[in-house]
């Protein structure tokens, strides 16, 4: 996919296929551990779901972790792949506008993308932790597509990470905390790694110690302008850090924005924009077949 075929996608293009999708696009979640997931109790209580009052899904109570697949047609498949984890404070999923609605557009530019539905560290009464539990999920997350990256015809280096807010915060512990395999001798999908090779991160919480390096996956960064002031302050300081140490890196500030815009059909111009930019930004790193 080429530069100049992606500028035919605009605004406008963005807002008119919010308008066209449905959710009959997704595919069966797939739990990320066959059994009970390490940490999880042995029984489990059902998944919480309520509505926003725009009718958005907001899932919390999870105990068994998975991934949501949304695979592009062959014909305009560019072997990338994204798994998304959306955000909600590490309490809860806003999985429609931070999971599904962005899985759905990148699915039909030809990006394969998997909603990541993770355990809760902040719940009432949690036993999780984010950079125990929570971090354990994404990197397994990407354990799994890299092992299926031929069944799914994905570029094994061609797999990266997006979060939002709380889900923003565990994407960045994913392009930090990451290692090339582990030894199991009784689970091939542990043996892969985990390291993902692009990071985009949305209005994210920001780690309190990054751990940056010159290996650091290069990041896509966005958030508004009138963000809490951690976030619309700490973005730019994370591109600062990550352009001293050589690491590509693309900042977007959206003026007059503010947490936790995603994906909606009511998002105005330029915000609204922001899924092409990372697109053309995938493109320009080179991580789209051409």
């Amino acid at each position: 996919m080429h530069s100049a075929k992606l500028l035919r996608y605009g605004w406008p293009s963005v807002l008119l296929f919010l308008s066209c999708v449905s959710a009959a696009a997704q595919q069966p979640p797939i739990k990320l551990w066959l059994n009970a997931a390490p940490g999880s109790p042995a029984t489990v209580t059902p998944e919480t779901v309520r509505l926003s009052p725009a009718g958005e899904h907001i899932i919390s109570n999870i105990h068994e972790p998975s991934i949501t697949p949304y695979l592009p047609s062959p014909s305009t498949a560019t072997q990338a792949a994204v798994i998304i984890a959306p955000g909600g404070g590490h309490t809860e999923l806003w999985i429609d506008h931070e999971g599904y609605n962005v899985a759905e557009w990148l699915t039909s530019h030809g990006v394969a993308a998997f909603v990541l539905k993770y355990r809760l560290a902040k719940q009432k009464d949690s036993t999780y932790t984010v950079e125990g539990t929570e971090l354990a999920d994404i990197q397994r997350a990407i354990r799994l597509v890299r092992s299926h990256s031929k069944e799914w015809k994905i570029n094994p280096e061609h797999i990266g990470v997006m979060g939002f807010s709380a889900g923003g915060e565990l994407a960045a512990l994913a392009a930090t905390r990451y290692d090339q395999g582990l030894p199991s001798p009784d689970d091939p999908v542990e043996r892969v790694s985990s390291q993902p090779n692009f990071q985009a991160l949305l209005y994210p919480a920001i780690p309190h110690d990054p751990r940056l390096t010159s290996q650091t996956p290069p990041a896509f960064l966005a958030c508004g302008a009138n963000d809490r002031p951690d976030i619309s302050q700490g973005l730019p300081e994370l591109y600062l850090a990550l352009t001293r140490l050589h690491v590509s890196a693309e900042l977007h500030m959206y003026a007059g924005v503010g947490h936790g815009f995603g994906l909606r059909q009511t998002n105005p111009a330029p915000v609204s924009g922001w899924p092409l930019l990372f697109l053309q930004w995938l493109d320009a790193q080179e991580f789209l077949k051409h």
